[in-house]
């Protein structure tokens, strides 16, 4: 069945066309390359992974509690509106939120598959050529999970949203090599990274906390990436070359900070958009999770050599400043080793069942010869 048939309203033209620009550069310098990239690289290639087999499909998902939502969770709740809902009506809407927060990830993962593409095709060094491979194989997979949770499980899709389309259409059509690294690995990566640490940390689901612990485990790889190639970069450029690169920071952190406020889910239950924009910005639990999706954003910006004091005052003005004291490394080390604890269990747990299974038919076995 086409999924066209599964969204909420149209996603319009079957396909989005961004011009592209830049050159594509080859280099023929085939010796060492960074250290430390080329063990990322490394890392890459042992970590792939299969996601219809590492992941437990057969787990059943409730689609009006597709995450163990609490009700204060819920941007309407303590509204008027949250009191006119029944029960079933608040299924449905955590269902659309559901839909429409993964739909915002399943798009923004196929950008970053473009984004790691166009990277492999535009950055000079063939380190970084040969991890971008990597990591357009593992946006891929990222890609085919959310759509297979939000088809097979969800059944319900929503278009991507205004403010994330417009960063990926501003980060393709970029000439300059690394702006697909700003743009992707730095805000719209980071930002997600952040959203799925807290769906994961949150959920009580057993599969959606499956799903965002091992692409998380990915992700925290692509961060990395992100972070020593520009890193590496910018401190050649001029004082001038960083003030551009600071505004696309500053215009794509605005942008961003309205990418998860889901008004077109409100907008679905009757809600006049002026009114669902005033719900979303009052709402405490909102206020928090927008402040929180910054925590991998801001300290990888000043880590990278991005910190003017017009890039500091956006963040002040965001409320974020403080975030750029983040151990980055910390957090990117948690979600490494939650997928590596997450696998162990489900090993353990798989051996106790085919332990007790096993024990279970030798006992019949005995059983049976006992009354022969």
């Amino acid at each position: 069945m086409s999924t066209r048939d599964l969204y909420v309203q149209g996603p319009g033209d079957a396909l989005w066309t961004v011009p592209a620009t830049g050159s594509a550069r080859f280099s023929w310098e085939y010796g060492d390359g960074r250290e430390r990239l080329l063990a990322l690289y490394q890392k890459g290639k042992d970590k792939q992974w299969d996601a219809a087999t590492r992941i437990d499909w057969d787990l059943e998902v409730d689609p009006r509690n597709p995450l163990g939502t609490p009700d204060e969770s819920m941007a309407l709740y303590g509204t008027r509106y949250w009191d006119k809902l029944t029960e079933q009506d608040r299924g449905d809407l955590r269902r659309h939120y559901t839909s429409w927060q993964f739909s915002q990830f399943l798009h923004g993962e196929q950008g970053a598959m473009v984004c790691a593409a166009r990277i492999v095709e535009s950055v000079p060094d063939l380190d970084a050529k040969f991890y971008s491979a990597t990591q357009t194989m593992d946006e891929a997979r990222h890609a085919e999970i959310y759509s297979r949770f939000l088809q097979d499980k969800i059944g319900m899709f929503y278009p991507v949203n205004d403010n994330l389309q417009a960063l990926l259409g501003d980060t393709l059509r970029d000439a300059r090599w690394d702006m697909p690294y700003l743009g992707m690995q730095v805000l719209i990566e980071g930002l997600a990274l952040a959203a799925f640490g807290m769906i994961r940390d949150t959920t009580t689901e057993p599969l959606p906390r499956q799903i965002l612990t091992y692409v998380m485990q990915d992700e925290a790889r692509h961060v990395a990436f992100g972070r020593m190639a520009l890193r590496d970069y910018y401190r050649q450029l001029t004082d001038a070359e960083l003030r551009e690169r600071e505004e696309f920071v500053i215009e794509g952190c605005y942008l961003m900070r309205d990418r998860l406020r889901g008004l077109e889910v409100l907008e679905n239950f009757g809600i006049p958009r002026q009114e669902a924009a005033e719900i979303t910005e009052n709402s405490e639990f909102l206020h928090l999770f927008r402040k929180l999706l910054f925590s991998r954003i801001v300290p990888c910006v000043k880590d990278i050599g991005l910190w003017g004091e017009r890039l500091q005052r956006a963040y002040a003005d965001l409320g974020v400043y403080e975030m750029g004291d983040s151990n980055l490394d910390l957090l990117m080390a948690q979600d490494e080793e939650l997928a590596e604890e997450l696998d162990a269990q489900r090993f353990a747990a798989e051996e106790a069942a085919r332990t007790a299974e096993v024990a279970a038919a030798i006992a019949r076995g005995a059983a049976e010869e006992g009354t022969g």
